[in-house]
């Protein structure tokens, strides 16, 4: 662990910086250096994943120094966190690691007037905006920014640990991994039990020579103040997480598979169930004209649909956007097994080859993606209730609160992670504008009653 810089306070709004420090591997790794592969560079101008985990606990500064002493330890195996992007003289993209790096930041504040109740609202995500920091920054300032940021502040009664990672180097299957074993070891086990598979050129061995370089913060903040050329500002939007039980889900579930396809297609997932009851309710609640087009997007994950297949301790980005598209009036006209079909069959027709075919589309002609590019009026799956985002147990218990930041937020995106009572329960943390929202909120059939 770095020792402490000097430091002069800030305030941000309300909650106050106390203090700055870096921690790096507790061990001297050398320089390690893996190049960035045809699986991460579409995120490259997306916005750095944030994360808010909510603990309860008197004891702050026992919390964090046992935080930041996990930390130094868990980055031994997974160093790439520690380091920085680079970027060759052709264009090619890697994360690198050297002991002269400065390693992971880590700022420590106070907002002793919050208490660990007062951040488990349901409602929006900018009352947390403070606990979290990179808001708005792009993953292609990993040039010259920690890869992974986390602030540490001190509640009334608690600790809420906000979390920065660069989404150009990691997914959300590789996040929850990290995150699983940072607190397997600041639980007293002495070593990671999964250790991360951390050569991503076993997947793709492809140099990608991006032209032109990724996307400039400073020309993007440019164009946002009007000093560039100017764009349409978007509505405001609402976020709102809707907290679906194990019984509400089996409902959703049976309704849907209540009149099975004629085709012998398999019965419907509990996903592919929700992702339908979300995509035609959230279409209503937008008031959409019948021959409007909507788009369903999952991220799926490709660990086991690449040939040859990777391992689930794969570290990085392996993950593909699915799409699948319908006439508004065919969605809602149709009972639910129509839209649940039409994403089944999207996700099984994502195998090996149609991998391969949107790899050696991109490496043709890479397309840097804006976070926004996922489809007309559309509904974007991102995380998933697979996720153990509730049992990250650092030693004082699970999580009261686990939240997104306000990133790669827009019209229509919904992160979905395992509900707080465990089981089948699932949360459903979704943006629209304000209006839809409003709309979705007063919509009983969505948010589903269970006698």
């Amino acid at each position: 662990m770095a020792p402490e810089a000097e430091y002069k306070e800030e305030e941000i709004m309300k909650v106050k910086i106390t203090s700055k420090s870096h921690v790096k591997p507790s061990k001297k790794l050398g320089r390690r250096e893996c190049r960035l592969v045809t699986f991460d560079l579409p995120y490259i101008a997306f916005h750095y994943n944030q994360k808010l985990l909510v603990y309860k606990g008197n004891e702050y500064e026992d919390m964090v120094g046992k935080l930041k002493d996990g930390l130094g330890a868990v980055l031994e195996d997974f160093y790439q966190l520690a380091g920085k992007l680079a970027r060759d003289e052709e264009g090619v993209l890697s994360v690198e690691y050297d002991d002269d790096m400065e390693g992971v930041e880590v700022v420590e504040a106070n907002a002793e007037w919050i208490s660990v109740e007062d951040l488990a609202v349901e409602l929006g995500t900018s009352t947390l905006k403070e606990l979290i920091p990179y808001n708005g920054i792009l993953n292609s300032e990993g040039l010259h920014r920690p890869l992974l940021l986390m602030q540490l502040t001190k509640l009334e009664d608690g600790l809420a640990m906000g979390l920065a990672f660069n989404h150009a180097i990691i997914d959300g299957t590789s996040t929850w991994h990290f995150m699983s074993s940072w607190a397997q070891i600041c639980s007293g086990l002495p070593s990671v039990t999964v250790l991360p598979f951390l050569d991503r050129t076993k997947v793709r061995n492809t140099k990608v020579k991006l032209h032109p370089p990724p996307p400039d913060q400073d020309a993007q903040n440019a164009s946002s103040n009007g000093t560039a050329d100017a764009k349409p500002v978007d509505p405001p939007l609402r976020e709102r997480v809707f907290k679906f039980s194990e019984s509400a889900i089996d409902k959703i579930k049976s309704k849907v598979n209540s009149n099975p396809p004629s085709d012998g297609s398999k019965p419907f997932s509990t996903f592919q169930s929700l992702a339908v009851h979300m995509w035609r309710h959230v279409t209503q609640a937008r008031q959409l004209k019948p021959e409007d087009h909507t788009v369903f997007t999952v991220f799926a994950d490709c660990r086991k649909r690449v040939d040859p297949p990777m391992p689930e301790s794969y570290f990085g980005n392996l993950i593909q956007a699915v799409y699948t598209v319908t006439a508004v009036g065919l969605l809602s006209m149709n009972p639910p097994e129509f839209g649940a079909s039409m994403i089944q069959k999207a996700i099984e027709m994502h195998d090996a080859k149609a991998i391969e075919e949107r790899n050696r589309q991109f490496e043709r002609s890479p397309k840097i993606f804006q976070f926004k590019d996922a489809g007309v009026n559309c509904v974007s799956v991102g995380s998933s209730p697979r996720f153990p985002v509730y049992e990250v147990d650092f030693g004082w218990g699970k999580p009261e609160t686990v939240r997104s930041g306000i990133n790669n937020r827009f019209d229509g995106m919904v992160y979905l992670y395992r509900g707080k009572s465990g089981g089948r329960s699932i949360d459903a943390e979704i943006s629209l504008e304000a209006g839809a929202m409003e709309r979705l909120e007063e919509d009983k059939e969505f948010v589903v009653e269970v006698n």
